[in-house]
């Protein structure tokens, strides 16, 4: 009987390494999950000691980055980068030679990236020389960093992690180190949640086109704007398409809604 074929994840959230441990065993039942990996170098660290056939890295780890640890692995592995950042990952993975997937892990997408490692794996063909592409992601996924609007939020309770898209948003309010995140499933239904990051953190990350700060603890989405109503004294009330909370507009963000 051949060797079952091994893997090792590595990314700095441990529920979606869980996650996708999961999504493995459903998907791929053969695959032994060899390690998991908290960052880059604890990847390395694992990779020299288990050495499995796959990799699957997350893109964006503290300390050494999934490309760093890339890099160190060489063309040892069978590579797949997993990253939150789908619009650079298609442009940074054009040439074919490196797998990716796309957070949250589409089922149909993993299924496809597992269907291209078995038949590299029973034909024994041999990983990828990267150096080059790898420099090239590098330097690509920098520029993108400090380009991509937010796509997801992470909002972790207890032992759940929720996984918000950001379109689904209809507005975040500051709540002291907190920022309270207010949003639609895929039901309609409205639902709340607290993330671990700041608003001024998160409106640096927003797209500009589509979120407005409205009031200094108050960003809305403006797809979810259903009029505005202005006061007396130079301040507004926003009404929102599928909620009953009305948001408040300072004086000083007024000039966002003169021409509605």
């Amino acid at each position: 009987m051949s060797a079952r074929p091994t893997a090792l994840i590595a990314d700095d959230e441990p529920l979606l390494r869980d996650a996708l441990a999961r999504q493995l065993d459903a998907t791929w039942p053969q695959l032994v999950v060899v390690a998991q990996a908290r960052n880059g170098r604890e990847a390395v660290e694992f990779f020299e000691a288990k050495r499995p056939q796959i990799c699957f890295l997350d893109v964006q780890m503290p300390g050494l980055s999934g490309v760093e640890a890339a890099a160190a692995i060489g063309g040892r592995a069978h590579l797949v980068f997993v990253t939150a950042h789908d619009r650079y990952a298609v442009q940074a993975f054009t040439q074919g030679a490196l797998d990716y997937l796309v957070k949250p892990v589409e089922p149909e997408r993993l299924a496809a990236t597992v269907a291209r490692l078995k038949e590299r794996l029973a034909a024994a063909q041999p990983a990828s020389n990267t150096e080059t592409l790898l420099r090239e992601l590098a330097t690509r996924l920098q520029c993108a960093g400090a380009q991509a609007p937010l796509r997801w939020l992470r909002a972790q309770s207890g032992q759940t992690l929720r996984l918000i898209a950001v379109d689904d948003i209809d507005y975040l309010r500051s709540d002291t180190k907190y920022t309270r995140v207010a949003w639609r499933s895929d039901a309609g239904q409205a639902s709340e949640a607290l993330v671990g990051s700041t608003l001024k953190e998160l409106v640096a990350q927003l797209d500009p086109a589509q979120f407005a700060q409205v009031h200094r603890a108050v960003v809305v989405n403006l797809r979810a704007v259903s009029h505005v109503v202005r006061g007396d004294n130079d301040t507004a009330e926003i009404h929102l398409k599928h909620r009953e909370e009305v948001l408040p507009v300072s004086r000083s963000y007024l000039h966002l809604f003169r021409q509605m």
